[in-house]
């Protein structure tokens, strides 16, 4: 269980998402596994479908999360490894501008973000115990290594529900 003083309130949102009895490991594998499930037999009419004027693609939902992962890694690694350095935020709508999802093949987004996710699942196998707890800021928050680690899941938890609900 990560309690609430570990991450800032905005975040709880995603972390109420996964399921607190299991690992992070587990929490990772499981968002994934239906994230894959889901999104890798979608037609491909689907692919560049947004429900509203001004909403992301999905190609750009797959790429946020991406994105958002592979920042919110760095920020776990920095803050397992002790990092005194307050770490910058990022504006997700300037890196979708800017993110060229829509150019990319779908099946090359899910085949990145698997990638990604592997990568996250190695990183948090090679933390200890006393890592998980170490707590760095980011976005002038504070937030543990821990409640990142159930961050990811949950985050991509809730855009895979959005999916589910306004996509398909």
């Amino acid at each position: 269980m990560v309690p609430k003083n570990e991450y800032a309130p905005y975040f709880e949102q995603y972390i109420k998402l996964v399921n607190q009895n299991k690992s992070i490991l587990e929490n990772l594998i499981d968002s994934q596994t239906d994230f894959e499930s889901t999104l890798r037999n979608i037609q491909s009419h689907k692919h560049m479908y947004s429900y509203a004027k001004g909403k992301w693609t999905l190609k750009q939902v797959v790429q946020h999360l991406i994105d958002t992962e592979r920042v919110f890694t760095y920020r776990a690694l920095c803050f397992a490894r002790n990092e005194p350095n307050s770490l910058p935020g990022f504006d997700q709508d300037i890196f979708s501008t800017y993110d060229n999802a829509n150019t990319q093949n779908f099946k090359d987004l899910l085949d990145d973000m698997a990638g990604v996710r592997k990568s996250s699942i190695a990183l948090f196998k090679s933390f200890s115990e006393e890592a998980l707890v170490r707590k760095g800021i980011a976005s002038k928050q504070e937030i543990s290594v821990r409640a990142l680690g159930y961050l990811f899941s949950g985050h991509q938890l809730h855009h895979l529900n959005s999916v589910k609900e306004r996509y398909l």
